[in-house]
């Protein structure tokens, strides 16, 4: 299910339990909304909201957590891409081949993460991209070395592609997120009583339900935003790969 279908069901959901709160207002007998029952009523409901911000504000930022820890990732990607690149450049024409094998495959890795819909949130499509990396590791490995120099640029080469190939596989791990769905369940639940006593408490008016319609569209739109960034892979809200592509063309320089 995309993140904004989900996000149109919650706005629906707290909206329809707000407009069952003003019916209620209605049709309960007045010792219901007598000035003891409504203070009671707003204790309980003000709990809830306590609950339903502190978890709020929890998704909101393990979300943002997910989102900038991937960005930083590949931003450390780039960089290491960048040192592997001239490191290899220097080591001369033994590792020709190498380096120009390894220079497709960053661009080939930064034009499916730049795909409107990336193919490289397929699990099985990036575990079968991993073996390449790992084969670049082993021939790093083999590289041929005469002196103390070429020795020392051949293990710093194997130890920035294996921080590349430690990167990749964060992106496989991370693929689903870390956000937990039953508790976004129990708090769109929450919300939808805490919508509920809104409407119960709030005569029926034109401004009212301006208020709870916002509140509602507000609600809503802080749970699609918490689903998008925990999967920065894809969705609106990704992961920049502007430091991918501006390390790409400083590999073509």
């Amino acid at each position: 299910m995309s993140h904004l279908l989900i996000a149109v069901l919650v706005f629906a959901s707290v909206t329809a339990a707000a407009v069952v709160g003003l019916r209620l207002r209605d049709v309960l007998p007045e010792h219901h909304l007598s000035a003891l029952s409504v203070d009671a009523i707003k204790l309980a409901t003000g709990l809830v909201a306590t609950l339903a911000a502190l978890v709020l504000g929890l998704l909101v930022s393990s979300s943002k957590g997910s989102l900038d820890s991937v960005n930083g990732e590949l931003t450390r990607n780039a960089a290491y891409m960048l040192e592997l690149d001239r490191l290899l450049q220097d080591y001369g024409p033994a590792a020709a081949e190498l380096r120009a094998g390894m220079r497709r495959d960053y661009a080939t890795t930064v034009r499916l993460l730049s795909e409107e819909q990336p193919i490289m949130v397929d699990r099985a499509y990036m575990q079968s991209r991993m073996r390449y990396l790992e084969d670049y590791q082993f021939r790093l490995m083999q590289l041929q070395a005469d002196d103390d120099l070429h020795r020392q640029m051949r293990a710093r080469a194997v130890q920035l592609q294996g921080q590349v190939t430690n990167t990749r596989w964060l992106l496989v791990l991370q693929r689903d997120g870390a956000i937990s769905m039953p508790l976004v369940t129990v708090l769109v639940a929450w919300l939808v009583v805490i919508f509920a006593s809104f409407g119960l408490l709030s005569p029926r008016n034109g401004a009212v339900v301006i208020a709870l319609v916002l509140s509602a569209l507000s609600a809503s739109g802080a749970i699609f935003l918490i689903l998008e960034m925990d999967r920065p892979l894809d969705g609106m809200v990704r992961i920049s790969v502007v430091p991918l592509r501006d390390a790409l063309q400083r590999m073509a320089q």
